[in-house]
């Protein structure tokens, strides 16, 4: 409990007093995150948060840490963790292509399986399989990383979003592992968490700094390590033991794993390719019913939480009850969000010389109003 604490105070004073030269820094340099079509934000915002969260967690895993005592396979999670986070901070400065991306997250999953042997073995029943075998668990495990990573790196699309998601998610981990004594998960998933408290002080809106690549690949990476760990170990805990163990941890990471894995099959769906960015997540859905960055944010996260119990309450039943249950929850509420909330007008503002407007806002909830011309010139006196 003491290192537990003391992981998590360590984090959080460190990125949080990191953060603010990390944002002079940028700046400084013009290290900015320039709006486009495809970005929320109007102003250009740093987006090297993730290195103030790097900070923060690493130094508080290695100060706090016993290694002689604790998992030997932590020296591998953050190596893991190192190639990650320097792959993000090259993307966020000089931006790379996403096969590039990919390539960096095929790294840190072949460190993680094959050197830190962080596998899944069980399926615990769904789709009527259980015990995996030794080629079945590489790739489960493998792609199960790469999407876990993906999801969170994806749904960071507002300010505050991920992190809380990740606070959220990071915090329920921990505290499992901290009741079944496993003082090493815990520390990590308690220690993510203070960084991303400290950071949220500055994200939440309106952000100073975003956690650019850096840092939501690296929240995607840890809450990877966290939910195969509890897939691996929640059926026998010996204090608070889950059932239905994958079905409880995809249910905490539900809203970003669902998200990932809608906007995937609609980009196949609409012939693009499944890594092509696009504008169908979640928080874009509703960001388009006019709300803000504070009530997306707030809104996700009560659905989260709401996800994340009513998986709890049904851990007795049948695994392929619950996700099927999860996966018809997720959907309902999305069509909810579409169908009943109202839709934002977009103000156009043409001359009045125009007769006809462009065919790309010919769309029921778009209202022009034409603004005409001055007949004579107005000059403004400038005293």
């Amino acid at each position: 409990m003491i290192q537990t604490a003391t992981g998590i105070m360590i984090s959080y004073l460190i990125t949080f007093f990191l953060l603010p030269f990390v944002i002079k820094i940028a700046r400084v340099n013009k290290l900015y995150d320039v709006p486009d079509e495809r970005k929320t934000h109007t102003d250009p915002i740093s987006s090297l948060g993730g290195i103030g969260i790097f900070f923060g967690l690493m130094l508080s895993l290695l100060l706090v840490s016993d290694f002689k005592t604790f998992s030997a396979e932590f020296q591998y999670y953050l190596a893991a963790f190192f190639v990650i986070f320097i792959m993000g901070v090259i993307d966020d400065i000089f931006v790379l292509t996403a096969w590039k991306k990919v390539f960096g997250q095929f790294a840190v999953a072949i460190i993680l399986t094959l050197k830190a042997h962080l596998l899944i073995t069980n399926l615990h029943g769904f789709m009527g399989v259980y015990a995996l075998s030794e080629m079945e668990s590489h790739i489960i495990t493998f792609f199960s990383i790469i999407l876990i990573i993906n999801s969170f790196n994806l749904i960071d699309g507002v300010d505050g979003l991920a992190a809380s998601l990740g606070l959220f998610s990071c915090i329920l981990f921990g505290l499992f592992f901290l009741l079944n004594n496993n003082i090493a998960f815990a520390l990590l998933g308690f220690s993510m968490s203070g960084a991303l408290l400290a950071f949220l002080i500055y994200n939440f809106p309106p952000a100073r700094i975003f956690m650019g690549d850096s840092g939501s690949t690296l929240l995607g990476l840890v809450n990877a390590v966290l939910i195969i760990k509890f897939v691996e170990t929640a059926n026998t805990a010996e204090s608070f033991a889950v059932h239905s163990a994958p079905a409880i941890g995809f249910g905490i990471l539900l809203i970003p794993l669902m998200d990932v894995l809608r906007v995937f099959v609609l980009r196949l769906v609409n012939k693009k390719s499944p890594i092509a960015p696009d504008r169908n997540h979640l928080h874009h859905v509703l960001l388009n019913k006019a709300y803000t960055h504070t009530r997306v944010t707030i809104t996700i996260l009560i659905f989260a939480l709401l996800f994340a119990a009513v998986s709890f309450l049904m851990q007795n039943l049948n695994i392929n009850i619950i996700v099927t249950s999860q996966f018809a929850l997720f959907f309902a509420g999305v069509f909810l969000f579409k169908r009943f909330l109202p839709a934002r007008n977009r103000l156009h503002i043409v001359t009045g010389e125009m007769e006809e407007v462009e065919e790309e806002d010919d769309d029921d909830d778009v209202k022009v109003y034409t603004i005409y011309r001055p007949k004579e010139k107005v000059s403004i006196n400038e005293e």
